[in-house]
């Protein structure tokens, strides 16, 4: 697990060089990140040559810590996780548990995980010492093995930061130099995915980990890994969770998942749960692709359309289709910017024009956990229902119209309500982790299949 005293130490760069530098060490490394970020994960999974995934308590529940990652682990000999925030920051409530819910601690725990502090050297002298006291010893259940020292001035500096490290015991496991080159390009909402940039998200990753790597002691870390005791539980399965049979003479739907640059946020399990529950899965490109032939439902999932808005109104062809689909109430399930996109507007750049309302972006950051409620029977959702999301966006959206809203909620002490569910769409703010409400994905794919059906059966009845 890597940690830090707190947010801006580094996390991100020195886990990313670290697991390309296991991976050429000859490793098959298994990334993680906790927490419902999705951008870090985009870079993990550069280094790592596979997919990288969440760990978020607060979005799956405590229980599922230990399955999910079993699963992502089985054909993996080391795995990294970067934490979230400081070691124990987490959700904010009123538990009197250190740990917190969904802290870096808090997963630790749960997957018996040792902690590598990475510390943003930049600052620190001999004080180090008292900072790194404090965290071996406020919390028993949670062992912090070693220590990277992040953004070192000079040799001086790395030695006076070594011996502040030797006072309390803890190893050094690594020396980065402060270096401007080792950052990842930002945005407002952090840094900026990986599969917008690509080709240049390939040539970063493989700068940090030359120079991350070099910086680190791996066999050390890899010792330190080796001593790990996870526990041993049943791993994680998308046809276990989903629980559904196919019933025969049903037809198999076809699922059209938004990818390419504008639409990069979404979980690794989403798409694994929807095949388990009967659906063919085929990605397209709102940039620059048509809705592909013989869709049955749509997912758009978050990213960042503010910054693609005019290349998707330029796909006009799409636009089409999707209001198309739409108006024959087939189902679709739209996270944040995919809600944005359905808009009739963005910034007053013209959208699908799906449903009745128009987005704009300001200063104010909405950012936290909800528990929220469902308002009314979607594709996706019963009444009543009730979930734990995340809410992360600088936009605000204004519909019109008389749609119900798709989720009610409370948040710093006002009631609030978001998204929309109209005809076959379900869309919202709301970033709700699929592994954590796996029937919501069943039923969505029952309610395309269902759409598939009908499709086939009425052009039987023409051919007839």
């Amino acid at each position: 697990m890597i940690a830090a005293p707190a947010s801006g130490s580094g996390k991100t760069t020195v886990t990313t060089g670290l697991i390309g530098a296991l991976v050429a060490a000859g490793h098959r490394v298994a990334p993680f990140k906790v927490g419902p970020d999705y951008i870090d994960p985009g870079y993990h999974g550069v280094a790592a040559g596979r997919v990288g995934r969440n760990l978020d308590p607060n979005l799956v529940g405590a229980d599922l810590i230990a399955p999910l990652y079993a699963a992502a682990t089985a054909d993996a000999d080391i795995a990294v996780v970067e934490g979230v925030m400081g070691l124990f920051d987490g959700r904010i409530t009123d538990d009197p548990d250190p740990l917190g819910v969904g802290s870096t601690a808090h997963v630790a725990t749960l997957i018996g995980a040792p902690v590598v502090l990475v510390v943003d050297a930049g600052g620190h002298s001999q004080s180090l010492a008292a900072v790194l006291h404090g965290f071996l010893g406020y919390e028993s259940r949670v062992r912090v093995a070693g220590v990277i020292l992040n953004r070192v001035g000079s040799p001086r500096h790395e030695q006076v930061l070594r011996q502040a490290c030797e006072r309390v015991g803890l190893p050094v496991l690594g020396v980065v130099a402060r270096d401007a080159d080792l950052s990842v390009p930002s945005r407002h909402l952090g840094l900026i995915p990986a599969a917008e940039r690509q080709h240049e998200a390939v040539e970063s990753v493989a700068a940090i980990v030359g120079k991350v790597g070099a910086a680190l002691d791996i066999p050390a870390i890899v010792r330190i890994a080796n001593e790990a005791r996870p526990p041993v539980v049943e791993p994680w399965s998308a046809t276990t969770a989903v629980g559904v049979d196919r019933p025969a003479g049903r037809a198999r739907p076809t699922i059209a998942v938004a990818q390419g640059a504008a639409f990069t946020f979404g979980y690794a399990e989403h798409a694994e749960l929807l095949r388990a529950a009967g659906a063919e899965v085929v990605g397209f490109d709102p940039l620059r692709d048509r809705l592909p032939a013989g869709t049955d439902a749509v997912v758009i999932g978050g990213g960042f359309p503010e910054a693609h808005a005019e290349d998707l109104a330029a796909n006009a062809d799409l636009r089409s289709d999707l209001r198309a689909h739409v108006a024959a109430g087939r189902p679709v399930h739209a996270e944040c910017a995919g809600l944005l996109y359905l808009l009739s507007t963005l910034d007053g750049v013209p959208m699908v024009g799906a449903l009745d309302g128009t987005g704009t972006f300001g200063p104010r950051l909405t950012l936290g956990y909800r528990d929220a409620v469902a308002l009314a029977d979607s594709t996706m959702y019963r009444a009543g229902e009730r979930v734990t999301g995340h809410e992360f966006h600088r936009s605000t959206v204004h519909l019109a119209g008389s749609a119900s809203p798709a989720w009610a909620w409370r948040a710093d002490g006002a009631s609030a309500v978001d998204g929309v569910v109209h005809a076959g769409v379900h869309a919202s703010y709301l970033h709700v982790h699929p592994a954590g409400r796996p029937r919501a994905v069943a039923r969505f794919v029952s309610a395309a299949a269902s759409t598939a059906t009908d499709a086939r059966t009425a052009q039987e009845e023409a051919v007839r």
